[in-house]
């Protein structure tokens, strides 16, 4: 519908795909990591990245999965530096282990690409005793950033270029418990909603993107931190998910994306200069946008801060 393809002030629109929001955009020099580029967004948004000269290491859940894109991506693209490391998000061992030899390879970072998922799960909890969808979607990146902060900053400092971290969210932030984040019952089977909970884990990455935009702008750091919603896509994400919850219905009539449009928006916060300097925004089409007054809430993301933090000791 022409509506969709109308474009917004950043000169992009929901139609626009991931090559075409980086056109001409040099990354040479520039380190990015992005998790779950194994498939769907995350392989395209490191199959775009190394088009335009960006070193990417993926952070994959399955490593033969992740060098199969690798092997991809290297046959169209001779020239790309990619590389494929072992990265469960759902588990703190495995994230820990990914940071530690992050950094023992001497890798700089510039970009880190949050962007591995998982989407209303049926009740479980992790391996570390946190509901499935909060500690992948949530917990395991805002462990990663931590671990891997240090490193970005020393990164921005030495080459005098900012560093950026995006967080893909989601539009489903707004389908999350009515108070937000369920801080008395994160673990409770009973009060369990999958897409509440995915919901949930969604605000859950606005909100850490704008505490650490407070932290850094009280550091005086290069750094920047955004979230996005990609847009609605047809990937392996939807397969724990019921196609009749009016959800999806409700959403999923804005507008469905190829996976090449998905990508777009990672692809422009991440590289495009039109949004250095920017931070604690949320995205949507290579556009700003508005997220819910949960996602606005600083309190609510100063809480939710500690909250992890204590969840990790």
């Amino acid at each position: 519908m022409w509506l969709f393809r109308r474009k917004g002030p950043s000169g992009f629109s929901s139609s626009s795909t991931a090559e075409e929001v980086t056109d001409g955009i040099d990354g040479t020099g520039l380190t990015a990591i992005v998790t779950g580029a194994s498939s769907g967004i995350g392989s395209e948004t490191a199959r775009v990245l190394a088009l335009r000269g960006v070193h990417v290491i993926m952070g994959v859940r399955n490593l033969e999965a992740g060098r199969n894109v690798r092997e991809t991506i290297v046959k169209e693209n001779p020239s790309a530096k990619i590389d494929a490391m072992e990265l469960d998000l759902s588990s703190m061992a495995s994230v820990r282990k990914f940071a530690s030899d992050y950094q023992s390879s001497g890798f700089p970072l510039n970009i880190l690409v949050n962007n591995a998922g998982i989407m209303a799960t049926p009740f479980g909890l992790s391996k570390d005793n946190i509901e499935l969808q909060f500690a992948t979607n949530h917990v395991g990146h805002f462990l990663l950033t931590n671990l891997l902060l240090e490193n970005m900053k020393k990164t921005a400092a030495e080459s005098k270029k900012e560093g950026r971290i995006v967080n893909v969210s989601s539009e489903a932030h707004r389908y999350t418990y009515p108070e937000g984040i369920r801080f008395d019952g994160i673990n409770d089977e009973s009060r369990y909603n999958k897409m509440q909970a995915y919901g949930q884990s969604k605000l859950s990455n606005i909100l850490h993107a704008n505490e650490l935009t407070r932290r850094f702008k009280e550091e005086g750091l290069n750094l920047t931190a955004n979230s996005l919603h990609p847009g609605i896509i047809t990937t392996n994400l939807f397969r724990h998910f019921n196609y009749g919850n009016g959800i999806v219905n409700t959403v999923g009539k804005i507008m469905f994306k190829s996976v090449q449009q998905g990508a777009a928006t990672t692809c422009y916060v991440a590289l495009h200069p039109q949004v250095k300097g920017v931070s604690g925004e949320y995205f949507m089409n290579s556009n700003l946008h508005k997220a819910t007054q949960h996602g606005q809430d600083m309190d609510l993301a100063k809480k939710l801060w500690e909250f992890t933090t204590n969840l990790l000791k």
